[in-house]
């Protein structure tokens, strides 16, 4: 009788020191995604994310324009995100980035009227062309992820930041802030 009270002492102990591990479900980690705004603007925008568990996620986006009409010609932009959702990887977000980014100064074209000696007037055209300027900026954005369970997934974001390099040039303070926003559909897998 003895050794089986102590048999079950020693039982009922194992059960009291044993570790109790969470088993969190695995899922997946990659999203491969393309800004449908930026196609509407003239521009195309490709974005990589690695999760890295279910509150953090690490990528990068390439951006190149196609139009004449936008200054920013193409970027490179690094960027950490952290979610609040209670999915893993989804719902709202704040993201800290940085950006390479390559933007033309504008070229504009001036018409005036003047007068030549005998006070006859005159269309004078003068033609500036803009400089090529590249930079480095950072900055930060708050977005929000609706994700299926299929792994397609809608993305709704926007950021600012600050060119570091150029931005003290009196003449090319239009470009001191830089501008991300995003609408983008994706996949995760």
């Amino acid at each position: 009788m003895k050794k089986a009270i102590i048999l079950l002492l020693v039982l009922s102990g194992l059960n009291v020191f044993s570790q109790e591990t969470e088993v969190i479900p695995d899922f997946k980690r990659n999203e491969l995604k393309i800004n449908a705004l930026m196609l509407v603007a003239g521009a195309a925008e490709i974005t990589y994310e690695r999760l890295l568990n279910e509150e953090s996620g690490v990528g990068i986006s390439i951006f190149g324009a196609f139009s004449n009409t936008l200054s920013t010609k193409f970027y490179v932009s690094p960027y950490y995100r952290f979610y609040f959702g209670k999915k893993p990887a989804a719902g709202f977000f704040a993201e800290g980035f940085g950006m390479l980014n390559h933007f033309d100064d504008t070229s504009d074209t001036y018409n005036y009227i003047t007068y030549d000696s005998m006070g006859n007037p005159y269309i004078y055209q003068n033609n500036y062309q803009g400089k090529k300027i590249t930079d480095f900026a950072l900055g930060f954005g708050i977005g929000g992820k609706w994700v299926t369970k299929r792994g397609i997934f809608f993305e709704i974001s926007g950021g600012v930041g600050r060119n570091l390099f150029n931005s003290t040039d009196n003449y090319y303070n239009y470009n001191q802030i830089v501008v991300k926003g995003s609408v983008a559909a994706g996949y995760r897998f």
